[in-house]
């Protein structure tokens, strides 16, 4: 749903709030353009010498009153306006969030995580300030300004009315002639910002880089320079805000001094009273305030437009993984994979990173992938879950094209391990318990053991309440893997992919987990990235990836006797064991 639609839908779904909240205002504006009304009475009465002390009294108890109401109902419409602009901004942001969540992970690899969330803060904020005060401010200003009117030309004097107008006549003309630059102005502050973000967000990223080569001037100098278009950018609409304001005061000035020479002229020659003069010179004043007002809340939309054009392209973005049209429903997937894939090229690449890939691998069993850095290990397992989608028909399960499957069944059917095991700022407990949020403390604590886990929670103060820290900050690497074949051994998931996920662990470690493995292989299908071929070892058929292709395949033993490349990488790490 486009954001301009979600508000409609948002302000029908809560139009009797609003209705309260309008006529809480009305009322309190009626209440305060009585005070010029009865201020000038009591000059009238004062300067006629008809008041006594209790006259004068009685007076003073009629405008505190007066004061007191307006300021009620006016604060009951304000916090019914602020309640219901809080609703919308929660709403917007969750809808933002549920969307990215829908993304696939090519989107988040061309957008930058500081801009997604400038739009999540910034152009969220904006409209929900403009809804808040500037929806409560716009129904204040525009009764106000024509209960003013209203009281000036039937109380006081219709001539000196419409003279002292003149002067603010044009200000709805100047407001037409700023409007489209401010809200031009506003775009690029909010962009600008979004770079700021962006920058922020990337230099924290790669802090350790940072220091490491000791950089963190040049990054302070990166920042500075971003911080100085912002300002450049934000001068800039400051200059076009303080032309329109100063349109207002500039043409109240003029309309109080019409009205000050005429109005005087007027109370002289006794055509007037003096109490009208006073009131009319009081509701001139107030005239003043819902212009004001006014300029305020046009600012205001006109950066919320700006900031709703911003959402609005990110809600209309597609994710090019989606589910199709009328998914199959497997009732069990037993984990049965076939792969036929001729070519599959990355969504922006432009040559195909996977050639002639043909294997089968049946339920229960292990396949072993292996090769050189960069030869399209990953980017094949990344296939199965459809995190890149791969052609139609190249990857089945069970017989059943994944591109037909929901990515719910799909994905809930495979545990994933990547390498870099990322962890969430969280208790180790919910980390590990992160795919199945409704496991016990007993389900927590087998996982725990089965990824060789459990030595380590014992020596930790407070055991799986231990705080991980952001991406898993206070464990070590061998920690942080070892936490994430947990969460997917506890998942108990039919296919279990193990993505380089055992390379910080040492040697005892890693045949003690494999050890788990081969216990529950009857159970689940497994694939097993690795560097150290004793990770694959034991598998029931291993794949050798050179250049996108399976180079070689077949059993560790029968891969060392023919003597390929398996065979010189096991010799290489074999002589580096030795050496170690």
């Amino acid at each position: 749903m486009r954001p301009q639609s979600l508000l409609k839908s948002y302000l029908w779904e809560h139009r009797f709030g609003y209705v309260g909240s309008t006529l809480s205002i009305l009322i309190s504006e009626w209440i305060f353009v009585q005070f010029p009304n009865v201020l000038g009475r009591f000059t009238d009465a004062l300067s006629a010498h008809r008041l006594s002390g209790r006259g004068v009294f009685m007076y003073a108890l009629v405008l505190m009153a007066v004061g007191t109401l307006y300021v009620f109902f006016y604060g009951i419409g304000q916090s019914q306006n602020g309640r219901a602009a809080r609703g919308f901004e929660y709403l917007l942001r969750t809808k933002l969030f549920a969307h990215w969540e829908k993304m696939d992970v090519d989107y988040f690899r061309r957008r930058s995580i500081g801009d997604l969330l400038s739009h999540a803060m910034n152009d969220v904020q904006q409209v929900r300030e403009a809804l808040s005060g500037g929806l409560n401010i716009l129904t204040n200003a525009v009764f106000l300004l024509i209960a003013t009117l209203v009281m000036t030309f039937t109380t006081v004097s219709f001539k000196l009315t419409v003279l002292s107008m003149i002067p603010l006549v044009s200000i709805p003309f100047f407001v037409v002639w700023i409007g489209p630059k401010v809200r031009a102005s506003s775009r690029q502050v909010q962009e600008a910002l979004s770079s700021m973000s962006e920058l922020a967000e990337e230099s924290f990223t790669a802090i350790r880089l940072v220091k490491a080569t000791a950089n963190e001037p040049i990054e302070v100098a990166r920042f500075a320079d971003r911080v100085d278009h912002i300002v450049s950018e934000q001068m800039s609409l400051v200059r076009k805000q303080a032309a329109f304001q100063s349109i207002i005061p500039t043409a109240s000035s003029v309309a109080f001094g019409i009205a000050l020479l005429y109005g005087g002229w007027l109370t002289i020659r006794h055509e007037i009273p003096i109490g009208s003069f006073v009131a009319f010179t009081l509701y001139l004043g107030q005239l003043v305030v819902p212009l004001q007002q006014i300029g305020q809340v046009i600012n205001s939309y006109q950066r919320a437009s700006a900031s709703m054009a911003r959402l609005d392209l990110l809600l209309q973005e597609k994710p090019s993984v989606a589910d199709p049209p009328h998914p199959v429903r497997l009732d069990k997937i037993e984990g049965e994979i076939d792969i036929h894939l001729d070519a599959f090229t990355y969504p922006d690449g432009k040559r195909p990173v996977l050639r002639d890939i043909h294997l089968s691998v049946r339920p229960g069993q292990t396949l072993g992938i292996v090769g050189r850095t960069g030869s399209g290990k990953t980017t094949l397992v990344s296939l199965l879950p459809r995190i890149y989608d791969p052609p139609p028909g190249a990857i089945r399960i069970d017989g059943c094209d994944v591109r037909d499957l929901s990515l719910e069944q799909l994905r809930k059917a495979i545990a994933f391990v990547p390498q870099d095991g990322f962890l969430f700022s969280t208790t180790l407990r919910e980390n590990i318990a992160f795919g199945r949020p409704d496991a016990t403390d007993e389900d927590v604590a087998a996982a725990a053991r089965a990824a060789c886990l459990e030595g380590d929670v014992a020596r930790f103060p407070d055991g799986y309440d231990t705080i991980v820290g952001e991406r898993g900050v206070t464990l070590s690497g061998g920690q942080r893997q070892r936490t994430a074949i947990a969460r997917a051994w506890l998942k108990d998931a039919p296919i279990l992919i193990l993505d380089d996920s055992l390379s910080a662990v040492d040697m005892e470690t890693e045949k003690r987990i494999l050890a788990s493995f081969r216990a529950m292989r009857r159970r689940r299908t497994v694939l097993i990235i690795a560097h150290r071929l004793s990770a694959v070892r034991d598998a029931d058929w291993i794949i050798v990836m050179d250049e996108g292709r399976i180079a070689e395949q077949g059993t560790h033993d029968h891969l060392i006797q023919k003597g390929g490349i398996y065979a010189e990488m096991y010799r290489l790490q074999a002589r580096e064991e030795e050496v170690s």
